[in-house]
């Protein structure tokens, strides 16, 4: 009997001693959002909210007159008569809204270029309702490619910051919180979850996104706010909403906060940022084009171009090849990869595979930086279109009464190309394309090179011999 009690009893104390062992590694081994959820959103909020601003900006925006084209139309005189000379741009004056992130003590801020690009006028508020204008308030740079700019308050006091987590390790279905200023509403903190990750092409389809999805509220005056995972660390930057009504509907975007911080950095160390270029421009693979170049199946993408002289030329890729992988993992996809080489070290050498005529080969070349885009682009533009344009001087902008920065002159026109076809010398001024204003060279090199085949394009161009404008349509070759 006191035998069956000492092994019952040792039993019990050898199960007791494997429960607490088992808790133990359980508890060592929690996620540190097992946390408790009558208490973590407060905490959150407790722990972010003095390194979130208020921003305030006044824009001015120049816009082509809508009615320049049509000066010298006999059917506009007959019904409005002759307006005389009609400018070809105005300006208007326009108030904004946004949020902002303290990430350092020194009075940096991260925020949406759309938020501060082109502001006029701008004040921070901060959450113990100190606030900065004017020249205490200096913008460092914007990078419209992903959205994002720093501003800095220009004031020797340390300011409360930020701290951010690692974005990449943020999954779907995880709590985040969201706190900015929509509408106006100072310090207003939403909850929700991550709905997806990786969505790109939400706001422009040539820009460097990777988005995370999320359904906690945001509305106009959020952008620039930031994204919280329930350790109080920044995983995102509140970008965007989809919607139909312009309020929000469940679906909102964040930039991850990994990007946010790298692009931050730069912008403030060199007041730009580079990215890494190949020298050469890619397009998805169809699956029409999976079966006519005979692979498996559709993973990587078509090299569509390739540009003269740069790292992809001399490392021997040519146009037609496949990109399989770069540095040894898969391409899934058009902007994964190229968000791939965009955040690739200047200098340093990759290992792409490709596919050619069937056989699969590796090939390593050096990244470049994207600074010789811009050239490559217009390079590309003028083999392709038979047109060189050049920024709109001072003295041209005065002369035809536009503001800095809007349209780019037309330097050189092949007489057989699309636009010399359609009529346009050198001297000639592109305003817009596709009622979008152009805002330079490498704007425009952009949008044709990117241009499809046999698309048809609508041009706002001023005569340089008339000086009134008019609309020209172009089909790209």
């Amino acid at each position: 009997m006191k035998f069956m009690v000492y092994a019952t009893l040792r039993w019990m104390f050898l199960l007791a001693a494997l429960v607490i062992l088992t808790a133990g590694a359980a508890l060592a081994n929690a996620s540190p959002y097992d946390v408790n959820l009558v208490t973590a959103f407060h905490d959150v909020a407790q722990k972010a909210i003095p390194s979130v601003v208020h921003i305030e900006v006044t824009e001015k925006q120049s816009v082509v007159n809508p009615l320049l084209p049509f000066q010298n139309d006999p059917f506009f005189r007959y019904f409005f008569g002759n307006p005389g000379t009609v400018p070809k741009t105005f300006e208007r004056e326009i108030q904004g809204l946004g949020s902002g992130i303290l990430i350092d003590a020194q009075g940096h801020i991260l925020t949406n270029s759309h938020v501060v690009n082109g502001a006029t006028k701008m004040t921070v508020v901060l959450s113990d309702c100190r606030r900065y204008t004017g020249r205490s308030i200096r913008v460092i740079g914007v990078d419209s490619k992903t959205d994002l700019g720093v501003v800095q308050i220009m004031d020797k006091e340390s300011f409360p910051s930020a701290v951010f987590g690692d974005s990449d390790k943020i999954d779907v279905g995880q709590w985040v919180v969201a706190i900015g200023h929509p509408q106006g509403l100072d310090q207003t903190v939403t909850h929700g979850i991550i709905s997806a990750k990786h969505w790109r092409g939400i706001t422009d389809p040539s820009s460097y996104q990777d988005f995370l999805q999320k359904d906690a509220a945001i509305n106009p005056g959020n952008s620039g706010g930031p994204l919280l995972n329930l350790e109080g660390e920044v995983i995102g930057v509140n970008a965007a909403i989809m919607s139909e009504s312009g309020g929000f509907e469940g679906i909102g975007f964040a930039i991850p906060g990994n990007l946010a911080l790298r692009v931050a950095r730069q912008l403030i160390s060199s007041g730009k940022v580079q990215r890494g270029y190949l020298g050469l421009t890619i397009q998805n693979l169809t699956p029409e084009l999976v079966r006519s170049f005979g692979v498996s199946e559709a993973d990587g993408v078509l090299v569509a171009n390739v540009f003269k002289d740069g790292p992809a030329e001399k490392a021997g890729i040519k146009r037609g090849d496949i990109i399989a992988a770069f540095q040894g993992k898969p391409v899934g996809s058009l902007d994964a990869f190229r968000n791939e080489v965009a955040a690739t070290p200047i200098g340093q050498t990759v290992l792409l595979t490709i596919l050619r005529g069937g056989r699969s080969r590796e090939i390593d070349l050096r990244v470049s930086s994207d600074e010789e885009l811009g050239k490559a682009l217009m390079s590309s533009v003028t083999e392709r279109f038979g047109i060189e344009v050049k920024p709109v001087a001072k003295t041209d902008a005065k002369k035809y009464g536009l503001n800095g920065g809007n349209g780019v002159v037309v330097s050189r026109v092949e007489a057989k190309g699309p636009f010399g076809q359609a009529g346009i010398e050198p001297g000639d001024i592109i305003l817009q394309i596709n009622r979008k204003t152009v805002a330079g060279p490498d704007e425009l090199g952009e949008v044709l090179s990117t241009t499809p085949p046999k698309t048809n394009m609508i041009l706002t161009v001023i005569d340089h011999r008339r000086r009134d404008a008019s609309i020209v349509q172009i089909s790209a070759p």
